[in-house]
């Protein structure tokens, strides 16, 4: 139960991170390939593609951040992403500063 929570703890974080979080990525797809795609919207800096420790696969999600915010928009301004012939759902992650957080909190 400890390892489980600790995960939760960890994509929690790393989701403020990140600008994009994308799902709906098929099986056959590889972080190479991802980075390879958005690439052609801005500089990506990093992609997260989770693996499942169990099956070995990855979990058909992934976390993508963009240097800089009109990156972000550049991918946004496209109607949709097709990988592989299936259709990525992608949803833009919205920073919030730590004083916002505690301000939010309370």
């Amino acid at each position: 139960m400890a390892a489980a929570s600790a995960v939760r703890t960890v994509q929690r974080r790393s989701q403020r991170l990140f600008d994009i979080f994308v799902t709906e990525i098929p099986w056959t797809v590889s972080n190479k390939e991802l980075k390879e795609y958005f690439s052609q919207f801005g500089s990506v800096r990093r992609c997260q593609l989770p693996f499942d420790k169990d099956t070995g696969f990855h979990r058909r999600y992934c976390w993508i951040k963009f240097s800089t915010p009109q990156d972000v928009q550049n991918v946004f301004q496209k109607d949709f992403h097709i990988l592989e012939g299936a259709k990525l759902t992608l949803k833009q992650q919205f920073r919030r500063r730590r004083s916002q957080r505690k301000d939010q909190s309370k």
